[in-house]
Formats: C-alpha cells, sequence, structure tokens
C-alpha cells in the first residue's frame, strides 16, 4: 500500500468505529440501563441487529398505538 492508501484505510477504520460506538450508545439508551456499555461493546453484530430490529418494532408498535415512547 501507498500512504495515500493507508490513510484511506485508517480513515474508513475510524468511521466504521465511530459508527459502532454511535449503534452501541444508542442501544444502551433505549436499554435504559438494561445493558451497559461494556456489555453492550461485547456483543456480536449479529446480536446487536437482532435488537435494533426489536427497538425499531417496538418504535413502530408505540407510534401506531400512539402511547407515550419515553
Amino acid at each position: 500500500m501507498d500512504e495515500a492508501e493507508i490513510i484511506s484505510f485508517i480513515e474508513e477504520l475510524e468511521s466504521s468505529a465511530k459508527a459502532l460506538k454511535q449503534e452501541t450508545l444508542s442501544l444502551c439508551w433505549y436499554m435504559r440501563g438494561g445493558v451497559t456499555y461494556d456489555e453492550a461493546m461485547m456483543l456480536s453484530l449479529e446480536e446487536r441487529n437482532i435488537i435494533g430490529d426489536i427497538v425499531k418494532s417496538n418504535m413502530e408498535a408505540t407510534k401506531k398505538s400512539g402511547l407515550p415512547f419515553f
């Protein structure tokens, strides 16, 4: 790899790390303390995706029912 490719690769890794942190912190917020940041970081990609799907489903159900989410 040349220098430009290395810099590009590092920037991609930084972007991926930031996205993972954003997703993990959002998950912790939605879980309202049911899972800590450290616990969430230990989840596999599949587990995070499943929990994310459950959160989305619950949010949609809440919107349809008119009940408060918060």
